[in-house]
């Protein structure tokens, strides 16, 4: 009864655990979806926005694209702004929805509308976490 009762022992403590960790350990099932391959390509390419200037509607430079964060419950992308400071320095980094910008296929330019030094200043400072 010594072997039977050992044999039973590592499946039983198995599913034990797999009980007491609960299901986010199992795996998921994700379903793949085709894009279109063509129209994703048309898009815009975060290494290529990253560093340039943001202009305002008056053509002014008001900051220019740091990073590119998405946010964990809603996928939203947010543009990263440094914005303040001369030639890189005594600047700080604001964060502003992604939908808020303009880019203009022709020239590439980015614009935020109605955005100014001053107020851009003024919003909170962003920080990254990790």
């Amino acid at each position: 009864m010594g072997a039977f009762h050992r044999s039973l022992t590592v499946p039983v403590l198995a599913a034990a655990a797999l009980v007491a960790v609960g299901p986010s350990v199992l795996s998921q099932v994700v379903e793949l979806i085709a894009v279109d391959v063509k129209t994703v390509a048309q898009g815009y390419r975060t290494s290529q926005l990253t560093g340039k200037a943001v202009v305002n509607s008056q053509n002014e430079e008001i900051g220019t694209i740091d990073d590119f964060v998405i946010a964990r419950d809603d996928h939203q992308p947010f543009a990263v702004l440094e914005v303040g400071g001369f030639l890189g320095l005594g600047g700080h980094l604001i964060a502003i929805p992604f939908e808020s910008l303009e880019v203009e296929d022709a020239s590439g330019k980015i614009v935020l509308a109605g955005g100014t030094k001053e107020s851009l200043e003024k919003l909170p400072e962003f920080e990254y976490e990790s």
